[in-house]
């Protein structure tokens, strides 16, 4: 696949890493041509502006820039029938979701980037330092990798660009809600690991012992 990366810093620079090795062709984008450089040598990729990266990303494009600036980039670039995968978090001062009662970033991003764009959220939930594990596994369980979309055909290559990391893919549903949940969880698991030095996995527990018992408390109505 052809993907632009738009933004120079560690989740450019992870899954940049990662998709190389693959074999994917990747550009690095960004405001700061040195940086898009220092990239795209590293990883034997490309480089070039934004504008350059979201023109070369025929087959995906990845919005690695702060939430705030990538709204007013998309506006900015050629991104009509791109696939956008927004990796970002609204998340502010005191670990604040900065989007509760709006729309989300990704719809947001969406907006931006105007109808014809197709934007998927994806690689939210983990730090740029689990994108690096070559693959990233835990305890013999490829990472998990939830994925929000409305379209089918833009779904199915981000699934793959998760396979290709290494990862399995999950539907989280459709942007409009979807995305909502994949960013407020991120809010959650930030505000546990850096605020109270807390092991987010281990509210989580692993195996089939969790999940019918989670889905019972969601599904039985209360008496």
């Amino acid at each position: 696949m052809r993907i632009g990366i738009l933004g120079t810093g560690g989740m450019a620079d992870a899954l940049g890493a990662q998709w190389r090795r693959s074999g994917h062709e990747v550009l690095f984008g960004g405001r700061d041509l040195g940086r898009a450089e220092t990239l795209a040598r590293r990883w034997d990729g490309a480089w070039g502006t934004l504008h350059q990266a979201a023109d070369f990303g025929t087959d995906a494009v990845l919005m690695a820039l702060p939430w705030r600036v990538a709204i007013e980039v998309a506006r900015q670039l050629p991104l009509t029938s791109r696939v956008l995968i927004d990796c970002t978090n609204p998340v502010g001062q005191g670990f604040r979701l900065l989007t509760v009662g709006g729309p989300s970033a990704a719809e947001q991003l969406a907006t931006a980037a105007g109808p014809e764009t197709h934007v998927v959220k994806a690689f939210n939930l983990c730090h740029e330092d689990v994108w690096r594990l070559t693959p990233p596994v835990f305890d013999g369980r490829p990472l998990g990798v939830p994925l929000s979309g409305d379209n089918e055909q833009a779904l199915a290559v981000v699934r793959q660009l998760v396979r290709d990391v290494g990862c399995k893919p999950f539907t989280a549903g459709e942007l409009g809600q979807g995305a909502a949940l994949l960013e407020a969880t991120a809010a959650l698991f930030i505000r546990l690991w850096v605020g109270e030095g807390a092991d987010a996995q281990s509210i989580a527990p692993p195996g089939e012992s969790a999940g019918p018992l989670s889905a019972a408390a969601v599904l039985t109505p209360s008496s």
